[in-house]
């Protein structure tokens, strides 16, 4: 079987759970060598996962002529200049959400792909879920009318502390912003995906709880150029998880009560009707499998660069940017 040769520049909380397992299980997948700043880390690491080469610094890694692709799973501040260099060194890129601190990168991204002839994809892996297929052939078929408003609220309750995994996101200057930009830009995706391109967006983003320099919670009214309406909602302070989205229509509605969990309910004049599509149980691998099919087989790939752009273009006008 013909390989994709990897390499895996950020080995952190994302990288050990999902990607690395992901290009390590894959056959199709050859995972060559990791970055990780220290050391000691980067080893271990690369040696978990059948990694034969690790290195702290990415720029030594990309000079690694075995490497055909490059995952980027590093803080969003790092996104265009590690995509840049890697697209320089000849690399197809798989690059971690949101795509980067504004769409100004984003076009010094998608450019420096095209000036190199080398692939870019952006990881929203939500695009995979089979739910949403479900919910987009659903939507097609006309059976719920006129789609009127989407709703989506999105609450994890997160703090950390300097020092602890994944605190990086509460530090603005290198997420960009709070839960909007860490997972509310997954469900702009969805509802992209799901209802096309957007015109408009009216937006609050505030700290009500936590003193930190991003938002703990946002909300956003989107307007579609097909006419409905989006309403989203993302917290970090809530107690109660939600993940939910919602569809009104005007002959019926589509209810996901946790859309990491694939369940379905609609209600249309029929009755009321249940389905399930859970996820791949690790939701990176379908998008990870893709853009590897996609490169070894010269076809588009999935969620590419000016997809990942149009969902930081509406993260600009939430956040006033």
């Amino acid at each position: 079987m013909k390989k994709l040769n990897w390499g895996l520049i950020g080995c952190g909380d994302i990288s050990q759970k999902r990607v690395a397992p992901a290009l390590r299980d894959l056959p199709e997948c050859h995972l060559v060598a990791v970055n990780r700043a220290r050391t000691d880390l980067a080893e271990s690491f690369a040696r978990e996962f059948g990694a034969k080469q690790w290195y702290a610094d990415w720029q030594d890694l990309l000079n690694n002529k075995d490497i055909d692709a490059v995952y980027i799973a590093t803080p969003v501040n790092l996104h265009a200049e590690q995509t840049i260099a890697a697209a320089n060194a000849g690399k197809h890129i798989l690059c971690e959400k949101p795509m980067a601190m504004n769409t100004q990168e984003c076009d010094q991204m998608i450019a420096a792909c095209k000036e190199n002839n080398v692939k870019l994809s952006i990881a929203y892996y939500r695009h995979f879920y089979p739910v949403i297929e479900r919910i987009k052939t659903i939507l097609n078929s006309g059976q719920l009318g006129t789609v009127i408003m989407a709703t989506i609220n999105a609450f994890e309750k997160f703090d950390r502390k300097p020092g602890e995994p994944r605190y990086w996101l509460l530090e603005k200057e290198k997420s960009g912003g709070g839960p909007m930009m860490d997972f509310g830009c997954h469900r702009i995706e969805v509802l992209v995906n799901l209802l096309g391109d957007v015109t408009d967006v009216k937006s609050i983003t505030d700290t009500i709880h936590y003193d930190r320099s991003v938002e703990d919670t946002a909300s956003a009214l989107i307007k579609f150029k097909a006419g409905m309406r989006g309403v989203l909602n993302v917290n970090h302070a809530i107690f109660e998880s939600q993940d939910t989205l919602d569809i009104w229509a005007t002959e019926g509605s589509i209810h996901v009560s946790t859309l990491n969990k694939g369940d379905l309910t609609m209600i249309t004049s029929d009755g009321i009707a249940t389905e399930s599509h859970p996820p791949h149980k690790n939701v990176h691998l379908p998008h990870i499998q893709a853009f590897t099919h996609s490169v070894l087989n010269d076809t588009p790939v999935p969620v590419e660069g000016n997809e990942g752009k149009k969902i930081t273009a509406i993260l600009d006008l939430i956040y006033n940017r």
